[in-house]
């Protein structure tokens, strides 16, 4: 039964909640800043509760099941993150009180960046910037800035793999700077061929190369070394693009295999939340060539100002910084959260994290292997691709697999990406999830690819059970509808 809308039960006198009277003289608002035909509701307070209790018993979340977002790692946040995040002397503090009351905070700050270097292999990291996209803008204008001071103002080129995040190129265009894209090779590597003729061709004006590892397909680079080095012998830097960092905690360190600069994103790695619009964290690590440019300010430790127990943290910019890419120092928040994350596991808690998410990928790779078409038939790191096709069922799409999931209590993954894989499905489980909700996820999985071959119309119908059918995306993308109006 179709639920009565806020507006639908509205009854002129009825009252959700009362706000108190004021003590404080009355001002007028500046005219034309509220719309004076604003027919708001007037409902009971159980109706108002019902309402978004409803409304929130629509959404899919990952408190409630399998999140299988591909290159999205939406895991579990342990609910300690959360609590310390909102102990009163974090969570009350001011950006702009005076240092010698925020000295806790800054040796969260401090302990994070120091944290964050050594698993990346780097000497120095900026928490900053808000967002892994935003880290990911911060690190290629720390190349072009280093290639500036250096004198080679004329290094405008970036090589991009195709089977690249699109923020890579949109980031290279926005810094200013040419697109390259270099080929996949067989196994779902970067062609080693076409790079060696693109850092031929483009030695003189090469600014660098971004690279994911693992890429996009899930799969591990092979020829990282080779391709580091073949970049840095034209003069170029290599920046990392650290979205699959969960896959390598404690086991591979970028900054040790050739990477100049990279981003990490705490709320997918470090298990800071994720989605909703935020507040995101993109923190930037980078060799000790770059770390003059990061953005900043960083926090330092004052030697002169530390005494043997009781060390003195403060804010400084480096020397050659891009400047702030953020309002005050960044998102404190999700540092809180990231820092505990890290306290909790240690080191050997962190291997562990990697090790099962690539244990519970390759898990359900093979569940599903046989079934759904794998293009590149490697052992996986913490997410694979499969295809959403079949030859037994041609009119079926990754678009209708994903949609029938949604009757089995799952949330589909990603469509479509990368671009290089024919009806892509891209699946992370994540190192969170129990062997248990993995059979159930490839059981729904088999289910569907037995439907596609029998009762097709099961898929392109789907879905069957939730809030809203299947919608005209097109459509709904192109003449958008922002507000509820009456018939």
């Amino acid at each position: 039964m179709t639920q009565p809308l806020l507006f639908e039960i509205s009854r002129p006198g009825r009252c959700a909640v009362r706000l108190p009277d004021l003590d404080v003289p009355p001002t007028d608002l500046p005219a034309g800043l509220v719309r004076s035909d604003l027919p708001l509701p007037e409902v009971s307070e159980s109706d108002l509760v019902r309402h978004y209790t409803r409304l929130s018993q629509m959404n899919y979340a990952v408190d409630i099941g399998l999140y299988p977002l591909g290159s999205c790692t939406m895991k579990h946040n342990p609910r300690i993150n959360e609590e310390m995040a909102r102990l009163p002397g974090f969570a009350y503090l001011h950006p702009y009180q005076d240092e010698e009351t925020t000295q806790g905070a800054l040796f969260v700050g401090y302990s994070l960046q120091q944290f964050l270097s050594e698993i990346g292999g780097f000497a120095a990291v900026s928490l900053q910037p808000a967002a892994g996209a935003q880290g990911e803008l911060a690190g290629v204008l720390m190349m072009r800035a280093y290639h500036i001071d250096r004198g080679d103002p004329q290094r405008d080129v970036m090589l991009v793999p195709d089977s690249a995040h699109g923020t890579n190129p949109a980031t290279t265009s926005m810094s200013g700077l040419r697109v390259i894209e270099i080929p996949s090779d067989g196994r779902g590597n970067v062609d080693l061929a076409s790079l060696e003729t693109a850092c031929v061709e483009h030695s003189s004006r090469l600014v660098g190369m971004m690279l994911t590892n693992p890429n996009t397909l899930g799969l591990f680079e092979q020829n990282v070394e080779e391709i580091t080095a073949l970049v840095h012998e034209h003069g170029g830097l290599m920046y990392g693009d650290g979205a699959n960092m969960n896959a390598l905690l404690g086991i591979a360190r970028p900054g040790d295999l050739g990477f100049d600069v990279l981003h990490y994103n705490l709320h997918k790695t470090f298990s800071t939340p994720h989605g909703g619009g935020g507040p995101g964290c993109g923190p930037v690590g980078a060799a000790a060539s770059l770390a003059d440019f990061l953005p900043g300010p960083v926090v330092a430790m004052d030697v002169e100002q530390s005494e043997e127990d009781a060390p003195h943290f403060t804010l400084v910019v480096p020397p050659k910084p891009i400047g702030r890419v953020k309002a005050f120092y960044g998102h404190f928040g999700i540092w809180v959260r990231a820092y505990t994350y890290v306290r909790m596991l240690g080191a050997e808690g962190m291997r562990r994290v990697a090790e099962h998410a690539v244990l519970n990928a390759n898990y359900l790779m093979s569940a599903v292997k046989g079934v759904y078409p794998i293009p590149y038939d490697r052992t996986c790191m913490h997410e694979f691709v499969c295809e959403g096709r079949f030859e037994d069922a041609p009119d079926v799409r990754a678009l209708d697999v994903s949609k029938r999931l949604i009757d089995y209590g799952f949330h589909p993954p990603p469509n479509y990406f990368p671009l290089i894989v024919r009806e892509a499905l891209m699946i992370e489980p994540t190192e969170t999830e129990s062997k248990e909700t993995l059979d159930r996820f490839a059981d729904a999985l088999l289910a569907i690819a037995e439907e596609a071959r029998v009762s097709p119309e099961l898929l392109y119908d789907a879905p069957h059970n939730a809030p809203v059918r299947r919608l005209d995306e097109v459509a709904a993308a192109r003449n958008m509808i922002l507000r509820w109006q009456p018939e």
